[in-house]
């Protein structure tokens, strides 16, 4: 019985180990996520944590001229920047991507994430500094 239970916390530990050592050697990077959505339906993003070699990005669904779906999570850095038709309840809408290599950086739209990004790196070193 005892070596019953040795032999399932070693395969307890072996799992532990092979799912948790690539985070930890890695730097992975931390995203938001949220399904393939219209654009006014409400959805708290979830936070995700990308497999290495895999960037955030945030998708726009347009129809015509209007936006109206969204998505966000992790993607291979060669499937950033591309186009693609996608059809939804009988609607062909076009997909577009964008990614980048900042944690949490798919959060607002374009430009905003990076300077709400720089915003935050300059207030933490106004802070560490004691210039604030």
């Amino acid at each position: 019985m005892a070596r019953l239970n040795m032999l399932q916390l070693l395969h307890f530990a072996v799992l532990w180990f092979y799912l948790l050592l690539p985070s930890l050697l890695c730097d992975n990077l931390f995203c938001y996520y949220s399904p393939i959505l219209e654009v006014e339906k409400p959805f708290e993003l979830i936070v995700t944590e990308c497999p290495p070699d895999k960037l955030c990005f945030k998708a726009d669904g347009r129809y015509g001229n209007h936006s109206a779906l969204s998505a966000r999570g992790c993607m291979a850095k060669r499937d950033c920047s591309q186009v693609h038709s996608i059809d939804l309840k009988g609607t062909v809408y076009t997909m577009s991507y964008s990614c980048c290599d900042s944690p949490y950086c798919n959060s607002c739209p374009g430009v905003a994430a990076n300077s709400l990004h720089i915003t935050v790196t300059l207030m933490t070193v106004a802070v560490m500094t004691g210039s604030w």
